[in-house]
């Protein structure tokens, strides 16, 4: 059962992924033909952030509503319910005429339902990684881990790929063209069918894990008033760190590489698959690291790291001159020092909640600390007055690190605690949690079968 809760959360996370990037690479060529003629350039630029924005906002709602029904009513309920509801809007979006059909109300239609699909696009991954990780015997969690959050930049590099052949294939001419018309209805398309087989899947091969239900009061009201709320805060400050670097090479650097290093865009399509494709290895194989190292030490080692080798990798490559391929490895690069932090991440977070609330812990966790590093673009212009915008990104770089180190500071260590999971025979005897009722915690929260591991 370990091994086919595991595939199942890998796909469902990919098949999440491959949906919240289709508005950032699919729909940019087309935005003309959601939007009415003769609105303003500001007015054009508000609708476009707002289509991309409107999931943002909505996935930690998602993954409040759907961590309380995870931890009350089952894991692998909400997960069916998030992976149809997500396929349903997707589908949903495919079908939707443009603005020389119905006027504004195409661009409204779509900023709707990129909010609806955020609600369960945060619920998938706060009820499925969660079950994935319940499932995994203790010494192969920081894996799995890996290899579950490696699911965004594949589905990144594969979108970038299907989009870069679709836009090759039907060149975007204007709002009457064929992409336009209805190639990028395509890989949307794809998407909603992609979760039929992931829904089939936990359906039909995953049981839910023997974990304890939350009993009494709400897991949200527990874990945002409740004991537990200090794990929340230390999480919190953790991830925004984690978002903000994430934000910086993500979204920040292919702007930079077109503008400063200029980089056509398909070359600077290639330069972020490679960098995305490199992180697909790497994740799994820092996910492993933590195992042996400890969580809490791989952050307190990896959070400077983001300042020192993550600043200096993306100075290099605004500065480099030399050929296409050494911007593409210099990219790839900055990738594996400033967005490594996702490779323990699913498995410190699960780790770090209690039972009765660890999918609402690990969904608020996650997807909160979306919310200031959303409005990196406001931090830039502010560091534009006293540094050269294109090296902005750099002290933000900083101020991440800073931001990972302290949070991991103030965390406990999680790689032993027990996760109340039933094992099959694959398991050794030390790993097999005894699940007639639920382990008390430690003074931290974290449920240990033994005592934790010495940390720093």
């Amino acid at each position: 059962m370990n091994r086919t809760a595991g595939r199942a959360g890998v796909f469902t996370f990919f098949v999440d992924q491959f949906d919240i990037y289709l508005p950032v690479l699919v729909l940019a060529p087309v935005a003309a033909y959601f939007q009415p003629a003769g609105l303003s350039p500001a007015t054009t630029s508000v609708l476009a952030t707002a289509v991309f924005a409107a999931t943002l906002v909505t996935r930690p709602v998602g993954a409040a509503l759907f961590g309380v029904l995870a931890d009350t009513a089952g894991r692998k309920r909400a997960t069916l319910l998030a992976v149809a509801g997500s396929g349903t809007v997707t589908l949903l979006i495919a079908a939707l005429p443009g603005a020389a059909t119905i006027g504004v109300g195409s661009i409204v239609a779509l900023i709707v339902l990129r909010a609806v699909n955020g609600v369960f696009l945060g619920g998938a991954y706060t009820a499925a990684i969660p079950l994935a990780l319940e499932w995994s015997p203790p010494r192969r969690r920081g894996l799995l881990a890996g290899s579950l959050l490696a699911g965004s930049p594949a589905a990144y590099a594969v979108l970038a790929a299907l989009t870069l052949l679709l836009v090759e294939v039907m060149p975007v001419a204007g709002p009457d063209s064929a992409y336009a018309q209805w190639g990028w209805r395509i890989p949307f398309l794809i998407g909603g069918l992609l979760t039929v087989p992931v829904f089939l899947h936990v359906h039909r091969s995953v049981e839910e894990p023997a974990t304890a239900r939350s009993r009494g009061r709400s897991p949200l009201v527990e874990l945002l008033v409740g004991p537990h709320r200090t794990l929340l805060a230390r999480a919190f400050v953790l991830m925004t760190g984690v978002w903000l670097a994430n934000n910086m090479t993500s979204a920040v650097l292919p702007g930079l590489l077109r503008s400063h290093v200029g980089l056509s865009p398909a070359q600077t399509s290639v330069a972020m698959m490679v960098e995305s494709l490199a992180l697909v290895v790497a994740f799994p194989l820092f996910g492993a690291l933590s195992q042996r190292l400890g969580r809490r030490r791989f952050y307190l080692l990896y959070g400077p790291g983001i300042a020192v080798l993550g600043g200096g990798a993306y100075a290099a490559v605004l500065t480099f001159s030399g050929s296409l391929g050494g911007t593409v490895l210099l990219t790839a690069l900055v990738g594996l020092t400033t967005i490594g932090t996702f490779g323990p991440v699913a498995a410190y977070l699960t780790e770090l909640f209690p039972a009765p609330i660890r999918a609402t812990g690990f969904g608020v966790g996650y997807s909160l600390a979306l919310v200031v590093p959303a409005f990196y673009a406001f931090y830039l212009a502010g560091l534009g007055a006293f540094l050269p915008a294109p090296y902005a990104p750099i002290a933000l770089l900083a101020v991440a690190g800073a931001l990972v180190t302290a949070g991991a500071a103030l965390g406990p260590e999680t790689r032993d605690a027990v996760l109340n999971v039933r094992h099959h025979a694959d398991a050794e005897p030390s790993e097999v949690a005894d699940v007639s009722e639920p382990r008390g915690g430690d003074a931290s929260g974290v449920e240990n079968e033994t005592p934790p591991r010495s940390t720093p």
